[in-house]
């Protein structure tokens, strides 16, 4: 199979569009979600566990708590509003 016989079933959106623009604000929100799990992850590295020393679950629920409270809180940091002007002003001219 050659590389010009592949073909994507779903369309590209384009910017300028509501429906575009729906879509680069959703991409931009799981973006800052990710920087925000990150920052998270690094800040709460070497917090201790109060109650149980070996605990197997309590790596798991940690990392499930701080990705959920990253999701919760995409779009409120400024790091998503910035990229999606950015990239809508960058969709917008005509090169």
């Amino acid at each position: 199979m050659e590389i010009s016989e592949i073909t994507y079933n779903k369309a590209v959106p384009t910017i300028g569009t509501k429906e575009g623009d729906a879509a680069l604000r959703e991409k931009t929100d799981q973006f800052e979600a990710l920087i925000i799990k990150m920052m998270l992850d690094e800040a709460m590295k070497e917090e201790k566990n109060l109650f149980s020393a070996n605990d197997p679950g309590d790596k798991i629920f940690k990392s499930m708590y701080r990705e959920e409270l990253s999701n919760a809180s995409a779009g409120g940091f400024g790091f998503s509003q910035m990229l999606f002007e950015h990239l809508s002003q960058k969709g917008g001219k005509a090169e």
